[in-house]
């Protein structure tokens, strides 16, 4: 009895177990489907259902003249799927010899037999993603390679996968590189630094969505959103005068055997930079981009910083350019530091012009401080109503931070005065100096520097730039006059004199600083480091081009700025004047249609130009300038003559020339000439100021 009870016992709570599981398999069946039903059909439509990411092509980073700065390039790796519906056994085995024979072939790194074994390995454990080969190939080789056995039959039937990788390329090489930019590894995060990251989001464009839904055990595209490619971005840089400067800046940093240097060139009236190169010694001893110094290193800047103190003094009425200041034998006190000038023995009772054009940090300092000691926040007020305090905001990252320091602040000293006065114990970075400069040289008004142009896509320009004027006036045009003179005077018989040339003027400033090395001072280990450099602007009587030039840690025991640096702006600027000689700009200098009514003739032999005046009933002034070739200047009411030069020493440009002017120029120069077609000169074979040899041959193409 008691043995049946146990029976009983046992199979109820057997009977039990199993009601309440049922009745637990029932309520959470009833839970899945009325209280999360919801969420497991979502669950049920991702397995069943995805949408694939499809990227959008990076826009392209372009020069002035649309020619690719930076731009991507499409890769891809090719991968198999071993269990594709379509590809059966036979098919397969029927293929793979003749694959293994096309991939050895075109790889070229191993056997037949070696492509054929991992096929086969792979298949035989059903990769669904099997890396053929590692190594990335161009779009022009995938077409190549989608030819081959199996690959041709496509997705399904082939198991043929093609991954799309880009990589951005920069056709001219490190051509402003730091300027152009480049992109992070992750293509998500994008541009790392430069007009790559500062226009990032106009560059890359909208990406693409395909949804796609599993049907019968493939997936079929139930809906699709095309990317929407970048836009492209215009620079302002000219390629040709970019490799100009940068060519110019390395020769130098190679010769003194430098740290680092920068070298920017600016259009006055437009801000636009044209060349921009910053080069640093690498670790195995030559130089390529590897910060942007002209953007992102503020230092002190030496002399050049001068300018700013003179036009303090002339705005304020304190001094003129004659008056007399005693510079002594090369050295002054201030306090109990010592004052010294670079020219030994000193320059003795000198004139505020001479002061400024010999450099004189005697003279220029007695004129600050004997005129502000008792009130220096009312130099420092002009300084910043100049706009030297505040950043340029450029839209590349990474601007250095200008330092004009204030009377009050923990590290004003009673010398701050007479040594910020000579460019010490302030912070510019090469782009604000330059800007400042480009301000005088634009007849006070200072613009923002512009890196790019316009925006375009496909070819058509959506967006264009305008230059932004940053101080519509920095001081008196009276001001302005003054030290145009002092900057021209630097050149002409000051401390830049090695630069004069007698094809146009040129205006600027040099400058010599000690560097301060951190915490050991400007004397610590090493020795002296200096900074040379040279700011200004060409041609002096109607800029065009501004320029600066800084070369840091140069030593040979060569480091003044109008030797290290000053000749690379005389280089730069050369080239320039005679690269852009025909340039419409350029020829603005020189032939400037002023009267509406008067026509427009562009310089050639006198002789001709005489007679077709003459024939139109023109008056001519200048007829009796001794020379054979003649530029012209309209005016008001005649056309005046003035002599018409070339770049002595360096070719010429002659596009646009007639065959009998050009071949005129050209053989009295010392050059053969050989002509091809018809017409007015449309190529020329030597570029524009490159030197030559005489009796070398020029190829000139008319059309």
């Amino acid at each position: 009895m008691q043995i049946k009870k146990g029976i009983i016992l046992r199979f109820g709570v057997v009977y039990i177990s199993i009601g309440l599981l049922a009745v637990w398999i029932i309520v959470s069946a009833l839970f899945l489907q009325v209280v999360e039903g919801d969420k497991w059909a979502e669950e049920e439509k991702k397995l069943n259902n995805k949408d694939i990411i499809i990227d959008a092509n990076r826009g392209d980073i372009l020069a002035s003249d649309m020619r690719k700065l930076a731009c991507s390039v499409p890769t891809y790796r090719i991968y198999m799927d071993m269990r594709a519906n379509g590809l059966t056994d036979e098919v397969f085995n029927a293929n793979v010899d003749s694959l293994a024979i096309c991939l050895s072939k075109f790889y070229g790194d191993h056997s037949v037999n070696y492509y054929r074994n991992n096929l086969k390995k792979a298949r035989a454990q059903g990769k669904r993603y099997y890396q053929v080969h590692p190594r990335r190939i161009s779009f022009t080789d995938l077409k190549e390679v989608k030819q081959f056995p199996l690959f041709r039959l496509g997705p399904n039937k082939g198991g043929f996968i093609e991954k799309k990788y880009e990589r951005r390329k920069l056709p001219f090489g490190d051509l402003a590189s730091r300027t152009i930019g480049s992109l992070y590894a992750e293509k998500d995060l994008g541009g790392r630094f430069g007009l790559e990251m500062a226009y990032n989001n106009t560059l890359k464009g909208i990406s693409g969505i395909s949804n796609r839904t599993r049907v019968a055990g493939n997936w079929v595209v139930e809906e699709e959103i095309e990317p929407t490619d970048g836009k492209d971005i215009i620079t302002t840089i000219d390629i040709g005068l970019q490799d100009v400067a940068e060519h110019a800046l390395l020769e130098q940093l190679r010769k003194h055997k430098a740290d680092h240097g920068c070298a920017v060139l600016m259009e006055v009236n437009t801000g636009k930079v044209k060349a921009i190169a910053n080069l640093g010694l690498t670790s195995y001893g030559d130089y390529d981009e590897q910060y942007n110094y002209a953007i992102g290193e503020a230092t002190e800047p030496g002399s050049t910083f001068k300018l700013a103190s003179m036009m303090v003094a002339l705005e304020d009425n304190v001094v003129s350019l004659d008056d007399s200041i005693e510079t002594g034998k090369g050295y002054c006190y201030f306090y109990d530091r010592r004052m010294t000038d670079s020219h030994h023995g000193g320059f003795g009772t000198i004139s505020v012009r001479e002061a400024f054009e010999k450099s004189s940090n005697v003279g220029i300092s007695k004129i600050i401080f004997n005129n502000y000691k008792d009130n220096p926040r009312k130099f420092v007020d002009r300084l910043y109503l100049m706009g030297l305090k505040d950043p340029l905001g450029i839209e590349i990252k990474g601007e250095g931070i200008p330092r004009i320091k204030y009377p009050g602040e923990k590290d004003w000293w009673g010398t701050t005065l007479p040594w910020m006065s000579i460019g010490y114990e302030t912070q510019l970075t090469p782009l604000q100096v330059l800007t400042f400069y480009n301000a005088v040289a634009n007849n006070g008004k200072m613009v923002k520097p512009l890196f790019v142009d316009a925006i375009a896509h496909h070819g058509e320009i959506i967006q264009q730039n305008k230059t932004e004027v940053l101080n519509p006036s920095i001081c008196s045009l009276g001001t302005i006059e003054k030290v145009h003179d002092l900057l021209v005077g630097v050149v002409e018989h000051g401390t830049a004199k090695n630069i004069k040339n007698n094809r146009y003027q040129i205006a600027g400033k040099t400058g010599t600083a000690q560097i301060a090395k951190g915490n050991t001072g400007y004397k610590g280990q090493g020795g002296v480091q200096y900074q040379a450099s040279f700011v200004g602007y060409f041609p002096a009587d109607r800029p065009l081009y501004s320029c600066i030039v800084v070369v840091n840690g140069p030593s040979n025991n060569v480091y003044y700025g109008n030797l290290v640096a000053g000749s690379v702006f005389g280089e730069i600027a050369d080239r320039v004047y005679a690269q852009n000689y025909d340039h419409p700009d350029v020829k603005k200098q020189f032939e400037i249609p002023v009267d509406e009514y008067l026509p427009y003739a562009k310089g050639g032999l006198k002789e001709d130009l005489l007679a077709v005046f003459d024939e139109v009933g023109i008056n001519v002034k200048g007829k009796e300038i001794n020379s054979e070739w003649a530029s012209t200047k309209a005016r008001e009411h005649d056309i005046n003559l003035t002599v018409k030069s070339f770049p002595e020493g360096l070719v010429p440009s002659v596009l646009g020339m007639g065959a009998k002017d050009a071949v005129s120029i050209l053989e009295n120069m010392g050059l053969k000439v050989v002509i091809k077609g018809v017409g007015r000169v449309r190529q020329q074979s030597m570029t524009a100021g490159q030197n030559f040899r005489k009796g070398s041959t020029i190829y000139l193409q008319m059309g």
